[in-house]
């Protein structure tokens, strides 16, 4: 039952994953594209910016949101969906933990699950990936919805989380999931500390050498960076969104060369330059992409 119309190309550079986030409640936009119209505008100017696949989530992670039900989600997410398909080049992932909601964003388009629970808050998520052929990113996260925030720190933070995935992986695994279609993020800002989350950012390749997966890395403004401006800046003129905007950047960049193969973002343009900017660095040589010629291979 296979509906998958295109395969990551996660080989010959960093992929940019574009966030749009259609919940009245986001931390990053203040709920801007929860109104349909807004919501399908915004996901066209992502593909325009050069991202290489578009993330649509109807559900708050932010701290102290509310979980929503499966039905509010779908009605929030299925629509904007529905309307790109067809009308985007790139691929879509659906942000959710609800195997329900994961199923019919599969049906109206999308070809990529995320789940920031790591299939804790319901396994099915990784059937729905089996019977679809759907990726599925990983993430590692801490408590119970809404709580994920609240956790107290553990010790050893790369323990915590290396065993979080292996356990996550085990699941998918045993449900069908396809293992050379799983990726893992680290879950940064998802029961850590400040300095818990820049030491996961600074050795990922730990994480990367401990699977060989593909590593998601999602920073993108996220209150971690607030806590390190509010150290380092005490006492001088502050913009808080242009602050988090530069801690993105800064985090964007170390994560591409400690061997993130996607970078999960809000503000595209800006984080794509920084990303071949940083391949270019990295790799002399390494080719630019725009939409125009982006290319996937068919599964």
């Amino acid at each position: 039952m296979e509906m998958i119309r295109s395969t990551l190309d996660l080989e010959s550079r960093v992929l940019v994953m574009g966030a749009l986030n259609v919940t009245p409640d986001s931390f990053s936009d203040g709920g801007k594209y929860a109104d349909f119209e807004n919501a399908v505008s915004r996901a066209l100017e992502i593909e325009a910016e050069g991202a290489d696949i578009l993330d649509v989530g109807g559900e708050s992670t932010r701290p102290g949101s509310k979980p929503v039900s499966a039905e509010e989600e779908i009605n929030r997410v299925i629509p904007v969906i529905g309307a790109l398909r067809g009308r985007l080049r790139i691929p879509i992932s659906v942000d959710t933990t609800k195997s329900e909601v994961a199923r019919a964003a599969l049906q109206a388009g999308a070809e990529i699950i995320n789940d920031v629970s790591g299939l804790r808050f319901d396994p099915a998520v990784a059937e729905v990936a089996a019977e679809t052929g759907a990726a599925l990113v990983l993430m590692h996260s801490r408590g119970a919805p809404g709580m994920m925030h609240q956790q107290p720190p553990v010790d050893d933070i790369f323990a915590e989380v290396i065993g979080g995935l292996r356990r996550s992986i085990e699941e998918a695994l045993r449900r069908g999931a396809r293992r050379e279609r799983i990726i893992l993020d680290p879950g940064i800002g998802f029961g850590k500390t400040p300095e818990q989350n820049l030491q996961l950012i600074d050795r990922l390749d730990l994480i990367v050498a401990e699977f060989g997966l593909p590593v998601l890395l999602g920073t993108s403004r996220k209150s971690f960076i607030k806590h390190v401006m509010d150290k380092t800046l005490s006492g001088c003129a502050r913009d808080d969104l242009r602050e988090r905007v530069a801690g993105t950047a800064a985090t964007v960049v170390i994560g591409v060369l400690r061997g993130a193969r996607i970078v999960r973002v809000h503000d595209v343009g800006l984080m794509l330059a920084l990303t071949r900017m940083t391949e270019s660095a990295q790799h002399s040589g390494a080719s630019g992409h725009c939409p125009e010629t982006m290319k996937t291979r068919g599964s």
